[in-house]
């Protein structure tokens, strides 16, 4: 059977692919949920006018918009149906989780199992619904604003009824996202919200790369500095796959077990402890949570006087928290630590792992079974959190401070864009070589049966 598993896993190619027929049906679907999601993208919000639109958004270039720009697809740029993307689901996923963690009756939704998790979905459903309401408000206002001030009408018809269609049309945009997320999640291949976000940094960057070279080309960047770009590009990508993979493995002692010959042996096995556990949840959270507020008073900032004492402190707050700005690297660092130890004490509970290992007889040699083993892999999985968290920080704001030092505005999501990028390629690929193996243990255990057969 052992070389029956190395001769899978040494076959694991694509050229297996061909004889997947499921796992081609489920490419095939995600490709087109993705296509889907791309043409949504060009369909302007009922009253705009996309042309006046992309000259208003040539004057907010380079703010903190670029950054939910770059995260939709450029759907904000053209104020689509989706303009939003699934951002208010990840801010509300957020208020959620931290309130089962906080209060007791939602907290024993959790431990329900797929009924609790259900209505933890639905309460998260409503929280995005109502985060969009806000946020879409403020968006149909802030169009208005803009037009007033620049004597560029982007909204055919201004007024309540334009706010409200606008609202009702941002909320539809995100819910069916939701869906084509929940879709792509159950019947294609990946985390479909997580492919979502990174199908629209992808569709982005074709864009920023061609500004590089045509900065090179008109002699705006020198060649050594695209070169060295390039290579920091590359090697932070390199970096980023070797940390994704990289795993603290706990060796797990059994009892010994009498075997066929009658000898007694132990069996051993190993605990992976991922160092990055979190995955791309703390950047994703983290910046979110900056986008909500700061959306809302750039937009909110046009339809107010400056010389008010509301219009002043939004000026400052748009000021200081810039794209780019120390206060805001400093709040954005801050966050991807807080996301990278609370999401990963949402994923991994020390005292349900330790219970399993003991049901099962299973201990870590030199560590007594129960609460001491809760107690030592909280240490350890402690320990490789600080390192993932230090990982994810340096790689999401290094690129931002250089970003905002040089002018040099490849990826507007600095590493985010780029940690998103290939950590969802990273488990797409992982997803298809598992649907791989399943679809070749199938095909052995058929010929296995058609030999018994023949007998």
């Amino acid at each position: 059977m052992a070389s029956r598993t190395d001769n899978i896993a040494s076959n694991l190619n694509l050229a297996n692919f061909s004889k997947a027929t499921e796992l081609k049906n489920r490419i095939w679907f995600t490709v087109g949920a993705l296509i889907v999601f791309r043409f949504l993208s060009f369909v302007p919000l009922p009253g705009v006018n996309p042309l006046i639109l992309e000259s208003l958004y040539a004057q907010t270039r380079g703010g903190i918009l670029d950054i939910f720009n770059t995260f939709s697809g450029g759907s904000l740029e053209r104020m689509s149906l989706i303009a939003l993307g699934v951002m208010p689901y990840i801010t509300a996923s957020i208020v959620v989780q931290l309130a089962a963690s906080l209060h007791p009756a939602l907290g024993a939704l959790k431990k329900e199992g797929e009924t609790g998790r259900k209505k933890l979905n639905q309460y998260t459903r409503y929280g995005a619904v109502l985060l969009t309401a806000i946020q879409g408000w403020f968006i149909a206002s802030g169009l208005e604003a803009y037009s007033a001030s620049s004597g560029l009408q982007a909204v055919v018809n201004p007024g309540m009824m334009f706010r409200v269609g606008a609202v009702i049309s941002l909320i539809g945009g995100t819910m069916f996202l939701l869906w084509l997320g929940e879709q792509i999640t159950s019947r294609g291949i990946g985390n479909g919200t997580s492919l979502i976000i990174m199908a629209g940094i992808v569709a982005q960057m074709p864009k920023f790369i061609g500004n590089l070279f045509e900065g090179g080309r008109s002699g705006s960047v020198g060649p050594f500095t695209i070169v060295a770009l390039i290579a920091t590009l590359v090697a932070m990508i390199l970096f980023i796959c070797f940390m994704e993979r990289a795993t603290r493995r706990l060796l797990i002692q059994y009892p010994k077990r009498a075997t066929q010959n009658g000898m007694m042996q132990a069996d051993r096995s190993h605990l992976p402890l991922k160092i990055n556990t979190a995955g791309v949840i703390p950047p994703i959270f983290a910046s979110s949570l900056l986008l909500l507020p700061l959306t809302i008073t750039q937009f909110a900032g046009n339809s107010v006087s400056p010389d008010s004492t509301a219009g002043g402190i939004i000026v400052s707050l748009n000021q200081y928290l810039a794209h780019g700005k120390p206060l805001y690297m400093l709040l954005y660092a801050v966050g991807i630590i807080f996301f990278c130890f609370f999401y990963t004490a949402v994923v991994f509970n020390p005292e349900e792992t330790a219970d399993n290992l003991k049901r099962n007889g299973g201990f870590i040699p030199g560590i007594r079974p129960g609460k001491n083993t809760a107690t030592y892999l909280d240490y350890v999985l402690t320990r490789i959190t600080v390192i993932g968290a230090a990982y994810i920080t340096i790689v999401c704001v290094i690129p931002e401070w250089f970003i905002a030092q040089t002018g040099l505005g490849l990826f507007f999501a600095g590493g985010t864009s780029l940690l998103i990028v290939v950590n969802v390629t990273v488990d797409t690929i992982t997803q298809i070589q598992s649907h791989l193996l399943a679809h070749q243990y199938g095909d052995l255990i058929k010929k296995a049966k058609l030999k018994g057969r023949l007998r």
